[in-house]
């Protein structure tokens, strides 16, 4: 656990994250003791903003189909908070790296902002925020997939969601850093 203080309208507060519990059984050790060095400094500076906190794709209502296809709403506000807009961007890009590979999670970002959101321009900061989001689904990325696993998507086993959160880490090097 680690505690992140916020400064927001209503004042000071401090927002707890668990970014980081161990790494899962790995061929890669040095990948993933590089995303910790990463996020074992100070978190840097960010402007903060009103943030949902478990956004990810079980938590966006849709409508349409297709080209069509148009956001009607987010659900489930129970974890809000004040913070980094990466810190939502983050959460979103892993869910979607876990449960439908690396190209849709480090897309994301890209996305959001083409529509209009805004995340640190800063590479390093911006690899910051997703690194600790990336690492609090360790070693237990198969939490992310047990609903979708309920509604047919078996294919997301720990062994693929394991690799996913990998692949997703070595990326986001390869991108930001």
């Amino acid at each position: 656990m680690r505690r992140l203080d916020l400064r927001g309208p209503g004042g000071r507060r401090s927002l707890v994250l668990r970014s980081f519990v161990r790494p899962p059984r790995t061929g890669r050790p040095g990948l993933w003791q590089r995303a910790v060095d990463v996020i074992a400094g100070p978190p840097p500076p960010y402007r903060g903003c009103f943030l949902h906190r478990d956004f990810h794709p079980g938590n966006v209502l849709f409508t349409g189909t297709g080209a069509g296809l148009r956001v009607t709403g987010v659900v489930d506000w129970v974890e809000t908070s004040w913070g980094p807009a990466d810190l939502d961007v983050a959460h979103c890009s892993t869910a979607l790296a876990l449960l439908h590979g690396v190209p849709a999670g480090t897309r994301f970002a890209d996305r959001y902002v083409a529509a209009g959101g805004t995340v640190d321009e800063d590479d390093a900061a911006h690899l910051h925020w997703r690194l600790l989001d990336a690492l609090g689904h360790a070693p237990d990325a198969e939490k992310v997939a047990v609903p979708w696993r309920r509604l047919g998507r078996s294919g997301l086993t720990p062994e693929v969601l394991t690799r996913r959160l990998e692949e997703y880490l070595a990326a986001l090097f390869d991108r930001y850093g």
